[in-house]
């Protein structure tokens, strides 16, 4: 694992806040459990709060948050453990710290003496003021016990009655209790009697704008006030909203929710409520008096555009006027756009009613763009008629911008190593809001594997770059505005990459070319279309396969010792020559499959034999991949504070169907192993598809349970008998099955020990139980399942293969438990994994079998795993 310099501060970090909380738990356990220790005497600690709403205990964290005085913090309420942490801590701060100080210390003036001789007058300053630290941090990190206080209970009562009032009981009762006992602790119940309900009955408009009266049959239809159902005031309110951003929306500019209320009247209708939908008139105050008149719905005369509004140029005039479909281009200096890519954004139209959406949809594009600043949209009002002049006001941001980010790592592979990535991004490139960004890396690090330390210094580097291109529109032949409008904030992508290694792996150089669209149907919804996805992948160095994947090459090693191949005092490594090592045991594969040996293609070792090869041969050779995918994605999380979200993600790819018509159209001959080559490398064929769900429940107090499932499956067929291997499913690792490390889990119950694990069929499950430890610390008790199999592809093994349902048994467990220190920027966190199921050990010895320290997974990582 490679630690930039950049992220080292962070470990460091992370080593102090373990110390920390470890030294904080070491100090509880061994402090007095008496929670009450710091509340006085005829006082009450409130150690439960329970709300009983017609014999049903309320767990809505809704209406629990009514509650005033809350039970302290910390794990309480977590899985039915009540441990106010924040409590504990706080108890072990002393209330009269500076009190114990002058006592024990400052009032004996020889012991102060015999100390300031001891340590120097600064340093015993240092040692008093860091008790007094110490106490405070405490106080801080800590939460005072929260002390009964009885009128704060008739407050929560009272608005306990008003909620349920709001919901349509109106006349509900509620009482409440105290249950004290002799250590000072109290229970309260809040016992909420609803009694008979309220149902909604008539709605009467009384509508005073003649224009808006005329469209009520029309907004009316999707009104959330509906006959027959239970009174909710929260239903009046968003009502009001929902009338509202209508209203805004089709003209009445002036208009605003205030104009809009209800009256509602429940005298001898049995429980029923007739309400009264009240819009007034626009009210208009002048210096003297307030007066009213109808509303009217506005029109858009015209746009004016200010393509370079900036406080630079504030005192400068307008030198560059352009008129375009409609609208006016102001420029204090030479119009820096081709007018149709800023018109290509406007929502706000010459003639259109006035509408909020148009605004925000204008909005929302132009920052899409990347091309501004910032963004102002004003309406003046023309007095002579009822229309509206919009101007739109724009500060462009710099055409060119440089980034440069230096790193320092180490790995498994590499001494040191030193990295340089630098970027280019150019903006509006050919004017028409195009962002053109060239990217580049270079590194060089010295191995660990070269015996020579001369041939070692700076033998291993990497170079690549990348040109990414960003048309704020589809890039079509035709026109796509009637499928996907631009309110869809439509764009395109067009990438090219390149890199190549050297002494790393197998020594790859890779070219890539990316031809993307992505749309935005809905806030909640957004689509990604790869029409093209070129990839060629070529191995220089494939005699250092087994350099890399040494388990192979020791397998084979005892392989050829059992058979008397080699002599046990000898190797297929041979020490004077790294490259007779590799023909050694490629001349023993060979020797092994040509049957020159007493093995046989009934023996164990002959399969593993013939399994090596078949590896090696599927890792080593290049890779043409050709490919159209489509991923669809649904996140409904409202913003970053929303814990109760659901995310769908979709993709599909298909790899290979255009180069395999197109070879067969043109009657190209096979190869050897009977497919078909492009540029002299067998290109891949294959289906893949992936399904991922993630759920968020918010149980409050910020106790959340995570959920997340996956399914992948990518078949191959036509061209290919295997998936590359940079499009195959691993497992393990910290954002995986965490009690396994990456590539080290499965391939189903195999017993395998490469490198890097990997098959073309995936089921991954996890659940996460978040919650608060103290001050910026979170906790986390966590389960993992799934595992990676073969299915439909070439390899044969059956405790990799997935058959049927029955290989559902080779689902592999894991838990544990982890800690979380959150940056506000980012989280850290720590998380160790137990392995609980492990399908790699025999049918009923399969359970714990280790599952202890010594054998867990100890995982490192940044923000949450999902």
């Amino acid at each position: 694992m490679s630690l930039p310099c950049r992220n080292i501060f962070l470990i460091k970090n992370y080593k102090i806040f373990c110390r920390a909380s470890v030294l904080t738990l070491i100090c509880i356990s061994l402090a007095s459990c008496n929670i009450v220790k710091r509340v006085k005497a005829n006082e009450y600690l409130i150690t439960k709060n329970t709300i009983i709403a017609d014999n049903i205990t309320i767990n809505d964290e809704r209406i629990n948050n009514i509650i005033i005085q809350k039970t302290n913090n910390g794990l309480e309420g977590f899985l039915g453990i009540r441990f106010p942490l924040k409590l504990h801590i706080y108890n072990l701060a002393r209330p009269n710290i500076d009190s114990i100080i002058n006592a024990n210390i400052l009032s004996d003036t020889l012991k102060v003496k015999r100390r300031i001789a001891l340590l120097s007058k600064k340093q015993f300053n240092k040692q008093i003021d860091a008790k007094q630290n110490f106490n405070s941090w405490l106080k801080r990190t800590g939460e005072a016990p929260v002390v009964l206080n009885e009128n704060k209970t008739i407050k929560t009562a009272n608005m306990l009655r008003k909620y349920y009032y709001s919901k349509g009981w109106f006349d509900n009762k509620v009482t409440y209790t105290i249950k004290k006992d002799s250590t000072k602790r109290a229970e309260i119940t809040y016992k909420v009697t609803k009694n008979t309900p309220y149902n909604i009955d008539a709605v009467i408009p009384i509508i005073s704008t003649p224009a808006i009266d005329s469209l009520y049959n029309t907004f009316s239809k999707a009104s959330l006030i509906k006959k027959g159902e239970q009174y909710d005031e929260e239903n009046l309110e968003n009502e009001r909203d929902r009338i509202n951003t209508y209203l805004r929306n089709v003209g009445f500019y002036h208009f605003g929710k205030d104009y809009i209320r209800f009256i509602t009247d429940t005298i001898g209708t049995k429980h029923k409520v007739n309400t009264e939908l009240i819009i007034s008139n626009r009210s208009i105050r002048t210096d003297d008096s307030i007066y009213t008149k109808p509303f009217k719905s506005y029109k858009i005369k015209e746009v004016n555009i200010f393509t370079d509004d900036n406080f630079e140029n504030r005192f400068k005039t307008i030198s560059d006027t352009t008129q375009y479909q409609g609208y006016n281009l102001y420029s204090k200096n030479k119009l820096r756009f081709r007018p149709k890519a800023i018109t290509d954004a406007m929502f706000i139209n010459n003639g259109d009613t006035y509408s909020d959406l148009a605004r925000s949809r204008t909005s929302r594009y132009l920052s899409d763009l990347q091309m501004f600043k910032t963004n102002s949209i004003f309406y003046t009002e023309n007095e002579a008629d009822t229309t509206l002049t919009a101007n739109i006001f724009l500060e462009p941001k710099k055409k060119y911008s440089l980034s440069f980010d230096p790193e320092i790592s180490q790995s498994n592979i590499q001494t040191i190593g030193f990295s340089f990535n630098t970027g280019l991004k150019i903006r509006n490139v050919f004017r028409g809001a195009e962002t053109l960004e060239i990217t580049g890396i270079a590194a060089i690090g010295a191995s660990k594997t070269r015996s020579d330390d001369e041939t070692s210094f700076f033998d291993i580097n990497e170079f690549g770059g990348n040109v990414r291109l960003t048309i704020p529109r589809f890039f079509t032949p035709f026109n796509t505005d009637k499928i996907i409008p631009k309110y869809m904030a439509p764009s395109t992508v067009i990438n090219l990459s390149a890199t190549s290694q050297q002494n790393i792996g197998l020594d790859k150089q890779t070219i890539s070319g990316v031809v993307a669209y992505k749309w935005l149907p809905s806030k909640t919804v957004s689509n990604n279309l790869e029409l093209f996805n070129i990839q060629f992948v070529k191995n220089l160095n494939t005699s250092n396969y087994f350099g890399v994947y040494s388990n192979s090459f020791d397998r084979l090693d005892n392989i050829a010792r059992s058979i008397n191949y080699i002599n046990n005092d000898e190797s297929l490594a041979l020490p004077a020559s790294a490259a007779n090592r590799f023909s050694a045991a490629d001349i023993f594969i060979n020797d092994v499959l040509t049957n020159n040996t007493i093995l046989n293609q009934n023996d164990e070792d002959f399969a593993t034999v013939n399994s090596i090869e078949e590896r090696k041969e599927r890792l080593t050779e290049n890779n043409l991949i050709f490919s159209t995918s489509f991923d669809y994605k649904k996140d409904n999380r409202k913003d970053i504070l929303d814990n109760d979200f659901s995310v769908f993600k979709w993709r599909v790819e298909l790899a290979g169907n255009l180069l395999s018509n197109i070879t067969k159209l043109t009657g190209q001959d096979r190869n050897e192993n009977g497919n078909y080559n492009v540029f002299g490398v067998a290109f891949s064929q294959y289906f893949k598809t992936e399904v991922d769900y993630i759920k968020y429940f918010d149980f409050g107090r910020k106790n959340i349970l995570a959920l997340r499932s996956y399914a992948g499956i990518a078949i191959p067929y036509g061209n290919s008998n295997s998936i590359p291997f940079a499009e195959s499913f691993f497992a393990g690792g910290p954002n995986d099955n965490r009690a396994w490390a990456a590539y080290n889990l499965g391939p189903g119950s195999s017993k395998t020990t490469n490198e890097f694990n990997e098959a073309n069929f995936k089921i991954h499950l996890s659940a996460e139980q978040r919650f608060v430890l103290f001050g910026k610390f979170r906790g986390v008790l966590f389960v993992d399942a799934g595992n990676i199999w073969n299915v439909l592809d070439n390899v044969e093994e059956e405790a990799a293969t997935f058959t049927d349902f029955s290989s559902l048994k080779d689902i592999a467990v894991g838990s544990g438990f982890g800690t979380r220190y959150d940056f506000d920027f980012f989280v850290l966190r720590f998380d160790v994994g137990f392995k609980t199921y492990d399908p790699a050990q025999d049918i009923g010895n399969r359970w714990f079998r280790d599952y202890n320290f010594r054998n867990a997974v100890y995982n490192i990582g940044i923000n949450y795993p999902f």
